[in-house]
């Protein structure tokens, strides 16, 4: 019987076991370049099965919260690449989030103060995370945007054939392409947020028509086996929701199948939250994906311990689990969830922003 430790080959990947951790938003990158800090967090987790990072935004129009790390600048994929270098000597395997935000975000954190890009113009009832000039975190309100026009959008999928690039030179084994928890992928697959009436809006294959050519673009230029996607068909993150998810999500898996994908992470129910906040069909999912010859990894995630991980990996329902949370406050969470040993409970004080207290001081079994 297959087991939650057995290894597995995802995409052109070897992982130790069927253990991910999830892309985990930490705020500890000023002026969105990975430091030494960021190296020691990934090195001290690397015997995960697979390292997915935090959310990397892939242009400064893409960045919607402070410090967090980038992969459009020199600097910021030299510190990746000592990230990457530590993650590969201590025997990891890491793939990075490539991030779009679309609306959540901040005039403060755009190009020239300019507003956020979405969808539509319709304003995020939701905050976002900001660092004034003293260096305090706080949260405030997102700015409203302005609707993508219809001759920009090549340029938004030019952004992510670069970033995808980018991160394989920088040595990542891999890409997560974030169309999850209501960022700029997810804000066009929603009704509430996509009120269009051009080739990407109002039906459903004018929807997903986004996060499906953002697949195939990132998925040409650096192999679908190095391509893995996020999706959340019914979080309400970041104040996005649609009335009929069930059909909108099985008809993106299936226009997914045939890229020959890596991964597919989904993460069920309301991220963080309940499993069971809108009546979903999980297994139908996977099942219409397998139907149409998709062969990527499904990957499931959201408040999962170890008896539920590990029924889902012997019950067939998952290849892999992804852990968020017990990864921060667990460095060594593959090995605390073998011995069945206690976790230990994260500091919700310290996950956003700060330094190495809550970051990389938390102790290990040894």
């Amino acid at each position: 019987m297959t087991t939650l430790f057995d290894p597995i080959t995802v995409g052109d990947m070897q992982l130790s076991s069927r253990i991910a951790m999830a892309p985990l938003t930490r705020n500890r990158s000023p002026k969105a370049v990975p430091n030494d800090l960021n190296v020691t967090y990934y090195e001290q987790r690397a015997s995960a099965g697979l390292l997915i990072t935090e959310g990397t935004p892939i242009t400064q129009q893409g960045q919607g919260y402070a410090d967090v790390p980038g992969l459009y600048k020199k600097e910021s994929l030299d510190g990746w690449k000592r990230v990457t270098d530590a993650v590969h000597k201590a025997g990891g395997k890491i793939v990075t989030q490539i991030w779009h935000v679309g609306r959540i975000s901040h005039t403060s954190l755009q190009p020239d103060n300019g507003q956020p890009v979405a969808p539509s113009p319709i304003t995020a009832k939701t905050k976002t995370y900001l660092i004034d000039a003293e260096g305090h975190g706080s949260f405030a309100e997102t700015s409203e945007p302005r609707a993508l026009t219809l001759d920009e959008i090549p340029g938004i999928l030019e952004d992510y054939r670069l970033a995808a690039r980018a991160a394989i030179d920088a040595g990542f084994d891999g890409v997560e392409i974030h169309a999850a928890n209501g960022y700029l992928i997810d804000q066009f697959l929603r009704s509430s947020s996509n009120q269009r009436t051009d080739a990407y809006g109002g039906s459903i294959e004018n929807r997903a028509r986004l996060a499906i050519e953002v697949a195939e673009t990132v998925a040409k230029e650096i192999g679908g086996g190095r391509t893995g996607i996020r999706i959340s068909p019914v979080t309400p993150a970041n104040d996005v929701s649609d009335p009929d998810p069930q059909p909108l999500f099985t008809y993106l898996v299936e226009k997914l199948a045939p890229l020959d994908l890596a991964f597919i992470h989904v993460i069920e129910g309301a991220t963080g939250g309940p499993r069971d906040n809108v009546p979903f069909d999980w297994d139908a999912l996977r099942e219409a994906y397998r139907a149409k010859g998709g062969k990527a990894a499904w990957m499931v995630n959201n408040g999962y311990d170890r008896a539920m991980a590990l029924d889902a990996i012997a019950s067939g329902k998952a290849d892999m689990v992804a852990f968020g949370r017990a990864f921060i406050a667990n460095p060594d969470l593959v090995a605390r969830l073998k011995q069945d040993a206690p976790l230990n409970q994260g500091n919700r004080d310290t996950y956003y922003g700060g330094g190495a207290p809550g970051y990389t001081d938390y102790p290990t079994l040894g």
